[in-house]
């Protein structure tokens, strides 16, 4: 699965260069960013994608020293179920 990094999104293209899955993200403040939507089309499901995506903003938002409001359900679930990764929650 290849990531495609944008400035408010990480998404991934299927096989016909259509956008299958991402993470959608916005600038709260100045070092917080809110999660605000996650998507995965019914091909990608069930796979882990959506949770390869949420991982693959973690990473980046701790590069960045950004703090996270996980808004959609998907993105508080899976702050939840990743402990680990509480430091990032403001």
């Amino acid at each position: 699965m290849e990531f495609i990094y944008e400035a408010e999104r990480i998404y991934v293209k299927d096989a016909s260069g259509r956008m299958a899955a991402q993470v959608t993200f916005h600038q709260r403040s100045d070092r917080a960013m809110s999660i605000d939507h996650t998507y995965v089309s019914p091909e990608l499901r069930g796979q882990g994608a959506g949770g390869k995506l949420l991982s693959a903003a973690a990473k980046r938002f701790r590069q960045r020293e950004l703090k996270v409001v996980p808004v959609c359900s998907y993105a508080v679930a899976w702050f939840r179920d990743h402990p680990e990764e509480s430091d990032l929650l403001k």
